[in-house]
């Protein structure tokens, strides 16, 4: 399958700002895109590349006073299989993890595991160990919420989540990711492009989506309680902690989005030479 992917987002800065931008394909993809995704500004400014610490591919740049656009657009090669599906998965002790998912079972700035521990042994102490906690609890928070843009609060977080039962798919992803560090099981947060391929209508406005993996079984697993189903053309961006560490833009002074157009289309297979 083959997949055209891309962005155009405009924002409006009262003064030159400084952004870190998180829009790359992940390296995990790299392999996959037919031609790279290059970052383009208009007007064009100098840029700077990083790795951060969860190996996502980051652009500093300085945004100048006024308009400034930022879009991207390439073609990636994908499977078009559904996100794996492993129900006997296994569930590790704590003391059994590796080092490097440690991280991802404590609480961070949108996930308090400590304001839900109690909730979630509650919920889910008698559940099956394993993929079977992770469903039940993906299950729980799918149902739990109401979807709706309306609802969207860059300050919102897991128990605010949990209180107020509405939210976006990042609130989605934060809950759920909460309850499973609460049981014990490392979850770290994912965003990319997640379009409507293979899903039948109506369709709803294109956006970065918000998803999670679950470490199980010596693997990291997808799971997205927003829509709660294996979905094709998943195409992962960033991870980290929760959506702080993956803001697509984090801006170091007054910047007002404009514009934020996402797509992600699939495209007939090239034919042979």
């Amino acid at each position: 399958m083959r997949i055209r992917l891309g962005y155009e987002i405009l924002y409006e800065c009262a003064q030159p700002t400084p952004m870190i931008l998180t829009l790359n394909v992940h390296y995990s993809r790299a392999s996959d895109l037919e031609e790279p995704d290059y970052l383009k500004t208009q007007p064009a400014v100098p840029m700077a590349g990083y790795r951060d610490g969860f190996g996502n591919w980051c652009t500093r740049i300085v945004a100048p006073k006024g308009l400034i656009r930022i879009t991207s657009q390439s073609i990636i090669r994908d499977s078009g299989m559904a996100d794996p599906h492993a129900p006997f998965a296994a569930q590790y002790a704590v003391q059994d993890l590796p080092e490097e998912t440690l991280v991802f079972l404590l609480g961070s700035r949108y996930c308090e595991t400590d304001l839900l521990s109690k909730i979630a042994w509650d919920m889910f102490g008698t559940t099956p160990l394993g993929w079977g906690r992770v469903q039940a609890i993906c299950d729980f928070v799918h149902q739990h919420i109401v979807f709706g843009y309306e609802h969207a609060r860059a300050t919102k977080t897991a128990f605010e989540v949990f209180q107020e039962r509405v939210g976006v798919c990042r609130d989605y992803a934060h809950l759920a990711v909460a309850l499973c560090r609460a049981m014990n099981i490392p979850a770290r947060y994912c965003t990319g492009y997640l379009g409507d391929i293979a899903i039948p209508p109506p369709y709803g406005p294109m956006d970065f989506a918000g998803w999670f993996e679950a470490y199980l079984g010596g693997r990291w697993y997808t799971f997205d309680p927003r829509n709660n189903m294996p979905r094709v053309g998943r195409i992962l961006i960033a991870r980290g902690r929760d959506a702080s560490d993956v803001a697509i833009a984090s801006t170091f002074g007054p910047a007002i989005l404009r514009q934020f157009i996402v797509h992600t289309d699939e495209l007939p297979e090239q034919e042979p030479q």
